[in-house]
Protein backbone atom coordinates (compact mmCIF):
# COMPACT_ATOMS: atom_id res chain seq x y z
CA UNK A 1 0.00 0.00 0.00
CA UNK A 2 2.69 3.08 1.24
CA UNK A 3 4.59 3.53 -2.10
CA UNK A 4 3.56 6.72 -4.11
CA UNK A 5 0.10 7.53 -3.26
CA UNK A 6 0.83 8.85 -0.18
CA UNK A 7 3.58 10.93 -1.17
CA UNK A 8 1.63 13.09 -4.02
CA UNK A 9 -1.58 12.71 -2.78
CA UNK A 10 -1.47 15.71 -0.72
CA UNK A 11 -1.15 17.99 -3.02
CA UNK A 12 -3.95 16.51 -5.40
CA UNK A 13 -6.13 16.85 -2.48
CA UNK A 14 -5.19 20.44 -1.32
CA UNK A 15 -7.79 22.27 -4.03
CA UNK A 16 -10.56 20.51 -1.04
CA UNK A 17 -8.81 22.02 2.27
CA UNK A 18 -10.22 20.11 5.26
CA UNK A 19 -12.91 18.22 3.69
CA UNK A 20 -10.05 16.03 2.22
CA UNK A 21 -9.61 14.79 6.03
CA UNK A 22 -13.50 13.86 5.53
CA UNK A 23 -12.13 11.77 2.65
CA UNK A 24 -9.64 9.91 4.69
CA UNK A 25 -11.73 9.03 7.15
CA UNK A 26 -13.98 7.12 4.72
CA UNK A 27 -11.86 5.74 2.40
CA UNK A 28 -10.00 4.30 5.63
CA UNK A 29 -13.46 2.68 6.95
CA UNK A 30 -13.83 1.09 3.40
CA UNK A 31 -10.41 0.07 3.00
CA UNK A 32 -10.62 -1.73 6.58
CA UNK A 33 -13.73 -3.27 5.56
CA UNK A 34 -12.25 -4.48 2.12
CA UNK A 35 -9.63 -5.96 4.77
CA UNK A 36 -11.64 -7.51 6.61
CA UNK A 37 -13.47 -9.31 4.15
CA UNK A 38 -10.18 -10.48 2.11
CA UNK A 39 -8.75 -11.76 5.48
CA UNK A 40 -12.21 -13.93 5.33
CA UNK A 41 -11.89 -14.99 2.26
CA UNK A 42 -8.45 -15.81 2.61
CA UNK A 43 -9.63 -17.89 5.88
CA UNK A 44 -12.45 -19.64 4.18
CA UNK A 45 -10.23 -20.31 1.58
CA UNK A 46 -6.36 -20.95 2.25
CA UNK A 47 -5.22 -22.75 -0.83
CA UNK A 48 -7.24 -20.28 -3.51
CA UNK A 49 -3.75 -18.45 -4.68
CA UNK A 50 -4.16 -15.56 -6.35
CA UNK A 51 -6.37 -13.30 -4.21
CA UNK A 52 -9.07 -11.72 -6.46
CA UNK A 53 -8.95 -13.39 -9.02
CA UNK A 54 -8.26 -16.90 -7.39
CA UNK A 55 -11.82 -16.59 -5.17
CA UNK A 56 -13.71 -15.22 -7.83
CA UNK A 57 -13.11 -18.04 -10.35
CA UNK A 58 -13.75 -20.58 -7.46
CA UNK A 59 -17.39 -19.21 -7.00
CA UNK A 60 -18.48 -17.17 -10.13
CA UNK A 61 -16.80 -19.18 -13.22
CA UNK A 62 -14.21 -18.08 -15.94
CA UNK A 63 -16.23 -15.26 -17.28
CA UNK A 64 -16.32 -13.49 -13.96
CA UNK A 65 -12.57 -14.61 -13.52
CA UNK A 66 -11.55 -13.15 -16.66
CA UNK A 67 -12.89 -9.95 -15.61
CA UNK A 68 -11.23 -9.58 -12.57
CA UNK A 69 -7.87 -10.34 -14.38
CA UNK A 70 -8.57 -7.94 -16.97
CA UNK A 71 -9.63 -5.50 -14.65
CA UNK A 72 -6.71 -5.82 -12.26
CA UNK A 73 -3.97 -5.69 -14.68
CA UNK A 74 -5.21 -2.58 -15.66
CA UNK A 75 -5.40 -1.01 -12.54
CA UNK A 76 -1.91 -2.17 -12.03
CA UNK A 77 -0.67 -0.39 -15.16
CA UNK A 78 -2.11 2.67 -14.34
CA UNK A 79 -1.41 2.47 -10.95
CA UNK A 80 2.63 2.20 -12.46
CA UNK A 81 1.66 5.58 -14.69
CA UNK A 82 0.91 7.12 -11.30
CA UNK A 83 4.28 6.02 -9.35
CA UNK A 84 6.77 6.93 -12.03
CA UNK A 85 5.08 10.15 -12.33
CA UNK A 86 5.30 10.19 -8.41
CA UNK A 87 8.52 9.37 -8.77
CA UNK A 88 9.72 12.35 -11.59
CA UNK A 89 8.05 14.79 -8.82
CA UNK A 90 10.37 13.83 -6.14
CA UNK A 91 13.15 13.65 -8.29
CA UNK A 92 13.16 17.13 -10.02
CA UNK A 93 14.38 18.48 -6.57
CA UNK A 94 17.38 17.07 -7.27
CA UNK A 95 17.24 17.94 -11.05
CA UNK A 96 14.55 20.94 -11.41
CA UNK A 97 14.20 20.46 -14.81
CA UNK A 98 12.44 17.50 -14.47
CA UNK A 99 9.51 20.10 -13.11
CA UNK A 100 9.87 22.04 -15.90
CA UNK A 101 10.21 19.94 -19.14
CA UNK A 102 7.35 17.93 -19.96
CA UNK A 103 9.89 16.45 -23.07
CA UNK A 104 12.09 15.47 -20.45
CA UNK A 105 10.31 14.17 -17.95
CA UNK A 106 8.49 11.93 -20.20
CA UNK A 107 12.34 10.24 -21.23
CA UNK A 108 13.40 10.10 -17.59
CA UNK A 109 10.15 8.29 -17.03
CA UNK A 110 10.22 5.76 -19.79
CA UNK A 111 14.00 4.77 -18.65
CA UNK A 112 12.32 3.92 -14.98
CA UNK A 113 9.58 1.89 -16.68
CA UNK A 114 11.84 0.04 -18.93
CA UNK A 115 15.05 -0.63 -16.17
CA UNK A 116 12.71 -2.28 -13.82
CA UNK A 117 11.28 -3.85 -16.37
CA UNK A 118 14.25 -5.11 -17.70
CA UNK A 119 14.99 -6.02 -13.99
CA UNK A 120 11.96 -7.87 -13.55
CA UNK A 121 12.71 -10.21 -16.30
CA UNK A 122 15.80 -11.60 -14.56
CA UNK A 123 16.32 -14.22 -11.53
CA UNK A 124 13.61 -13.38 -8.82
CA UNK A 125 16.50 -12.94 -6.16
CA UNK A 126 17.56 -9.64 -8.06
CA UNK A 127 14.39 -8.36 -7.73
CA UNK A 128 13.74 -9.24 -4.09
CA UNK A 129 16.74 -8.22 -3.38
CA UNK A 130 15.68 -4.74 -4.49
CA UNK A 131 12.44 -5.02 -3.01
CA UNK A 132 13.67 -5.40 0.44
CA UNK A 133 16.21 -2.29 0.41
CA UNK A 134 13.82 -0.51 -1.06
CA UNK A 135 11.53 -1.35 1.44
CA UNK A 136 13.87 -0.55 4.49
CA UNK A 137 13.57 2.90 3.33
CA UNK A 138 10.20 3.93 2.29
CA UNK A 139 8.59 4.40 5.47
CA UNK A 140 11.28 6.34 7.02
CA UNK A 141 10.45 10.17 5.32
CA UNK A 142 6.54 9.18 6.08
CA UNK A 143 6.91 8.48 9.65
CA UNK A 144 9.46 11.55 10.07
CA UNK A 145 6.84 13.80 8.95
CA UNK A 146 3.96 12.53 10.28
CA UNK A 147 5.51 12.24 13.66
CA UNK A 148 8.03 15.13 13.90
CA UNK A 149 6.00 17.46 12.13
CA UNK A 150 2.91 17.88 14.66
CA UNK A 151 5.24 19.85 16.97
CA UNK A 152 5.35 22.51 13.35
CA UNK A 153 1.93 21.46 12.85
CA UNK A 154 -0.89 24.67 12.75
CA UNK A 155 -4.20 23.42 12.24
CA UNK A 156 -5.89 26.49 11.08
CA UNK A 157 -4.10 26.59 7.87
CA UNK A 158 -6.35 23.58 7.32
CA UNK A 159 -9.54 25.47 5.59
CA UNK A 160 -12.04 25.59 2.61
CA UNK A 161 -13.73 28.49 1.41
CA UNK A 162 -16.36 26.10 -0.72
CA UNK A 163 -19.42 24.32 0.16
CA UNK A 164 -19.11 20.51 1.67
CA UNK A 165 -21.33 18.61 -0.58
CA UNK A 166 -21.99 15.07 -2.03
CA UNK A 167 -19.50 15.84 -5.09
CA UNK A 168 -16.47 16.85 -2.83
CA UNK A 169 -16.90 14.50 -0.83
CA UNK A 170 -17.24 11.22 -3.36
CA UNK A 171 -13.71 12.90 -5.33
CA UNK A 172 -11.73 13.30 -2.12
CA UNK A 173 -12.44 10.11 -0.99
CA UNK A 174 -11.99 8.38 -4.90
CA UNK A 175 -8.50 10.08 -4.53
CA UNK A 176 -7.95 8.85 -1.07
CA UNK A 177 -9.00 5.86 -1.64
CA UNK A 178 -6.06 5.00 -4.19
CA UNK A 179 -3.38 5.14 -1.42
CA UNK A 180 -5.06 1.90 -0.15
CA UNK A 181 -5.12 0.09 -3.29
CA UNK A 182 -3.04 -3.25 -2.54
CA UNK A 183 -4.66 -3.96 0.39
CA UNK A 184 -5.59 -7.57 -1.17
CA UNK A 185 -1.58 -8.30 -1.82
CA UNK A 186 -1.20 -10.61 1.02
CA UNK A 187 -3.95 -13.33 -0.08
CA UNK A 188 -2.45 -13.25 -3.79
CA UNK A 189 0.54 -16.17 -2.08
CA UNK A 190 -1.98 -17.51 0.27
CA UNK A 191 -1.40 -21.09 -0.82
CA UNK A 192 2.04 -20.66 0.00
CA UNK A 193 1.91 -19.33 3.49
CA UNK A 194 2.26 -21.20 6.77
CA UNK A 195 -1.14 -21.26 8.55
CA UNK A 196 -2.69 -18.89 5.67
CA UNK A 197 -6.07 -19.22 7.45
CA UNK A 198 -4.77 -16.86 10.40
CA UNK A 199 -1.60 -15.37 9.44
CA UNK A 200 -2.74 -13.92 5.88
CA UNK A 201 -6.15 -12.46 7.29
CA UNK A 202 -3.88 -10.86 10.74
CA UNK A 203 -1.62 -9.54 8.38
CA UNK A 204 -4.30 -7.61 6.04
CA UNK A 205 -6.14 -6.24 8.69
CA UNK A 206 -2.92 -5.19 11.15
CA UNK A 207 -1.08 -3.91 8.01
CA UNK A 208 -4.33 -1.58 6.72
CA UNK A 209 -5.11 0.00 10.14
CA UNK A 210 -1.02 0.92 10.61
CA UNK A 211 -1.38 2.55 6.85
CA UNK A 212 -4.57 4.76 7.95
CA UNK A 213 -2.33 5.68 11.16
CA UNK A 214 0.74 7.08 9.43
CA UNK A 215 -1.59 8.03 6.11
CA UNK A 216 -3.98 10.25 8.11
CA UNK A 217 -0.87 11.87 10.82
CA UNK A 218 1.18 12.56 7.60
CA UNK A 219 -1.30 14.49 5.62
CA UNK A 220 -2.86 16.50 8.55
CA UNK A 221 0.95 18.04 9.11
CA UNK A 222 1.45 18.46 5.67
CA UNK A 223 -1.89 20.59 4.84
CA UNK A 224 -1.26 21.91 8.08
CA UNK A 225 1.87 23.26 7.37
CA UNK A 226 2.00 24.62 3.55
CA UNK A 227 -0.60 26.87 2.83
CA UNK A 228 -3.45 25.24 -0.16
CA UNK A 229 -2.34 27.87 -3.07
CA UNK A 230 1.09 26.82 -2.64
CA UNK A 231 0.65 22.78 -1.77
CA UNK A 232 -1.68 22.61 -4.70
CA UNK A 233 1.12 23.27 -6.89
CA UNK A 234 3.74 21.23 -5.15
CA UNK A 235 5.25 18.04 -6.92
CA UNK A 236 7.22 17.08 -3.77
CA UNK A 237 4.85 18.03 -0.53
CA UNK A 238 6.60 16.27 1.86
CA UNK A 239 9.88 17.51 0.80
CA UNK A 240 8.23 20.71 0.91
CA UNK A 241 7.22 20.27 4.60
CA UNK A 242 10.42 18.92 5.80
CA UNK A 243 12.49 22.28 4.39
CA UNK A 244 10.45 24.20 6.12
CA UNK A 245 11.01 23.53 9.61
CA UNK A 246 14.13 21.48 9.06
CA UNK A 247 16.06 23.58 6.66
CA UNK A 248 17.20 23.03 2.80
CA UNK A 249 19.12 20.29 3.68
CA UNK A 250 16.32 18.32 5.39
CA UNK A 251 14.56 17.97 2.04
CA UNK A 252 17.26 16.03 0.07
CA UNK A 253 17.03 13.34 2.65
CA UNK A 254 13.12 13.18 2.59
CA UNK A 255 13.24 13.24 -1.38
CA UNK A 256 15.71 10.22 -1.07
CA UNK A 257 13.32 8.61 0.70
CA UNK A 258 10.17 9.84 -1.23
CA UNK A 259 12.80 8.64 -4.56
CA UNK A 260 14.17 5.34 -3.02
CA UNK A 261 10.02 4.21 -1.90
CA UNK A 262 8.40 5.24 -5.32
CA UNK A 263 11.57 3.20 -7.00
CA UNK A 264 10.64 0.30 -4.94
CA UNK A 265 7.09 0.42 -5.52
CA UNK A 266 7.60 0.31 -9.33
CA UNK A 267 9.60 -2.46 -8.98
CA UNK A 268 7.14 -4.21 -6.96
CA UNK A 269 3.98 -3.24 -9.05
CA UNK A 270 5.77 -4.35 -12.35
CA UNK A 271 6.36 -7.74 -10.85
CA UNK A 272 2.91 -7.68 -10.45
CA UNK A 273 1.62 -7.02 -13.39
CA UNK A 274 3.58 -9.57 -14.84
CA UNK A 275 2.26 -12.67 -12.46
CA UNK A 276 -1.30 -11.60 -12.62
CA UNK A 277 -1.51 -11.67 -16.48
CA UNK A 278 0.49 -15.00 -16.54
CA UNK A 279 -1.40 -16.57 -13.64
CA UNK A 280 -4.62 -16.34 -16.07
CA UNK A 281 -2.72 -17.17 -18.94
CA UNK A 282 -2.26 -20.80 -17.43
CA UNK A 283 -5.67 -20.96 -17.02
CA UNK A 284 -6.57 -20.10 -20.17
CA UNK A 285 -8.45 -16.68 -19.92
CA UNK A 286 -5.77 -14.71 -21.04
CA UNK A 287 -3.60 -14.82 -24.33
CA UNK A 288 -1.26 -17.39 -24.12
CA UNK A 289 1.84 -14.92 -25.11
CA UNK A 290 1.42 -13.97 -21.07
CA UNK A 291 2.50 -17.17 -19.86
CA UNK A 292 5.56 -17.12 -21.64
CA UNK A 293 8.20 -17.66 -19.03
CA UNK A 294 11.74 -16.64 -20.34
CA UNK A 295 15.04 -18.69 -19.42
CA UNK A 296 14.74 -17.09 -15.36
CA UNK A 297 11.28 -17.90 -14.93
CA UNK A 298 9.69 -14.53 -15.41
CA UNK A 299 6.82 -13.47 -17.58
CA UNK A 300 8.63 -11.18 -19.78
CA UNK A 301 6.27 -11.01 -22.73
CA UNK A 302 3.46 -10.07 -20.26
CA UNK A 303 5.98 -7.40 -18.47
CA UNK A 304 7.08 -5.82 -22.01
CA UNK A 305 2.90 -5.43 -23.21
CA UNK A 306 2.15 -4.12 -19.60
CA UNK A 307 5.22 -1.67 -19.83
CA UNK A 308 4.44 -0.13 -23.19
CA UNK A 309 0.87 0.82 -22.09
CA UNK A 310 2.51 2.34 -19.09
CA UNK A 311 4.38 3.83 -21.13
CA UNK A 312 1.64 5.07 -24.04
CA UNK A 313 -0.68 6.25 -20.78
CA UNK A 314 1.76 8.71 -19.44
CA UNK A 315 3.22 10.08 -22.89
CA UNK A 316 -0.47 10.89 -23.92
CA UNK A 317 -1.45 12.73 -20.79
CA UNK A 318 1.75 14.07 -19.39
CA UNK A 319 1.16 17.35 -20.94
CA UNK A 320 -1.30 18.27 -18.44
CA UNK A 321 1.48 18.97 -16.03
CA UNK A 322 2.28 16.83 -12.93
CA UNK A 323 -0.20 17.04 -10.50
CA UNK A 324 -2.86 16.57 -12.87
CA UNK A 325 -2.03 13.40 -14.68
CA UNK A 326 -1.15 11.92 -10.94
CA UNK A 327 -4.40 12.71 -10.60
CA UNK A 328 -5.99 11.16 -13.50
CA UNK A 329 -3.87 7.69 -13.10
CA UNK A 330 -4.93 7.15 -9.33
CA UNK A 331 -8.59 7.84 -10.40
CA UNK A 332 -8.04 5.14 -13.49
CA UNK A 333 -6.49 3.30 -10.85
CA UNK A 334 -8.78 3.17 -8.76
CA UNK A 335 -11.88 2.59 -10.93
CA UNK A 336 -9.87 -0.35 -12.55
CA UNK A 337 -9.56 -2.32 -9.43
CA UNK A 338 -13.18 -1.30 -8.03
CA UNK A 339 -14.41 -4.58 -10.41
CA UNK A 340 -12.17 -7.01 -8.62
CA UNK A 341 -12.83 -5.83 -5.19
CA UNK A 342 -16.75 -5.99 -6.21
CA UNK A 343 -16.87 -9.63 -7.69
CA UNK A 344 -14.43 -10.78 -4.54
CA UNK A 345 -17.60 -9.42 -2.22
CA UNK A 346 -19.66 -11.05 -4.16
CA UNK A 347 -18.09 -14.18 -3.88
CA UNK A 348 -17.78 -13.73 0.19
CA UNK A 349 -21.38 -13.58 0.24
CA UNK A 350 -21.95 -16.57 -1.37
CA UNK A 351 -19.81 -18.32 0.62
CA UNK A 352 -21.73 -16.79 3.68
CA UNK A 353 -24.86 -17.80 2.49
CA UNK A 354 -23.47 -22.02 1.99
CA UNK A 355 -22.02 -21.94 5.08
CA UNK A 356 -23.92 -20.19 7.73
CA UNK A 357 -27.41 -19.33 6.72
CA UNK A 358 -28.41 -18.75 10.45
CA UNK A 359 -25.66 -15.89 10.54
CA UNK A 360 -25.90 -14.43 7.16
CA UNK A 361 -28.17 -11.53 8.18
CA UNK A 362 -25.33 -10.66 10.73
CA UNK A 363 -22.42 -11.13 8.32
CA UNK A 364 -23.64 -9.49 5.23
CA UNK A 365 -23.76 -6.08 6.81
CA UNK A 366 -19.83 -5.67 6.43
CA UNK A 367 -20.14 -6.25 2.89
CA UNK A 368 -23.29 -4.12 1.99
CA UNK A 369 -21.69 -1.43 3.80
CA UNK A 370 -18.68 -1.94 1.35
CA UNK A 371 -20.76 -2.15 -1.43
CA UNK A 372 -21.94 1.14 -1.08
CA UNK A 373 -18.60 2.46 0.06
CA UNK A 374 -17.02 1.03 -3.28
CA UNK A 375 -20.44 2.89 -5.41
CA UNK A 376 -19.30 5.81 -3.97
CA UNK A 377 -15.98 5.63 -5.33
CA UNK A 378 -17.54 5.33 -8.79
CA UNK A 379 -19.40 8.00 -8.52
CA UNK A 380 -16.64 10.28 -7.67
CA UNK A 381 -14.30 9.60 -10.62
CA UNK A 382 -15.18 12.32 -12.98
CA UNK A 383 -16.97 11.54 -16.41
CA UNK A 384 -13.76 11.79 -18.67
CA UNK A 385 -12.12 8.59 -16.36
CA UNK A 386 -15.68 6.76 -16.01
CA UNK A 387 -15.11 6.77 -19.99
CA UNK A 388 -11.67 5.48 -20.17
CA UNK A 389 -12.24 2.94 -17.38
CA UNK A 390 -15.06 1.55 -19.35
CA UNK A 391 -13.38 1.25 -22.42
CA UNK A 392 -10.70 -0.58 -21.46
CA UNK A 393 -12.84 -2.81 -19.52
CA UNK A 394 -14.83 -3.49 -22.81
CA UNK A 395 -11.49 -3.70 -25.03
CA UNK A 396 -11.47 -7.16 -22.83
CA UNK A 397 -14.71 -8.51 -23.77
CA UNK A 398 -13.45 -9.52 -27.50
CA UNK A 399 -10.77 -11.60 -26.38
CA UNK A 400 -12.05 -13.57 -24.10
CA UNK A 401 -14.83 -14.28 -26.75
CA UNK A 402 -11.87 -15.25 -28.75
CA UNK A 403 -10.12 -17.36 -25.71
CA UNK A 404 -13.63 -19.17 -25.24
CA UNK A 405 -14.12 -20.61 -28.81
CA UNK A 406 -10.30 -21.60 -28.85
CA UNK A 407 -10.13 -23.12 -25.35
CA UNK A 408 -13.77 -24.04 -25.70
CA UNK A 409 -14.34 -22.68 -22.10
Amino acid sequence: MIGSGIFMLPASLAVYGNISLLGWIISSVGAIFLAIIFGNLAKLLPNASGGPYAYTKVKLGHFSAFIVAWSYWISIWCANAAIVVALIGYLSVFFPILANNSVISIITAWFFIWLFSWINTKPIRIVGHIQLITTIFKITPILLIAFFGLFYANIHQISFDGELNFSTITAVTTLTFFAFLGMESATIPSSKVDNAETTVKRATIIGTVATVIIYSLSSVVIMSIIPPEKLTNSVAPFVDTASLFWGNSAKYIVAAGAVISTMGALNGWILIQGQIPMAAAQDKLFPSIFGKLNEYGAPSSGIIISSIFISLLITLNYFKGLVSVFTFMITLSALSVITPYLFSIISYGIILVNNSRKEFAKKIIIPLITLCFLTLIIIGCEFEVVVYGLLLLLAGIPFYIWLKKKHHL
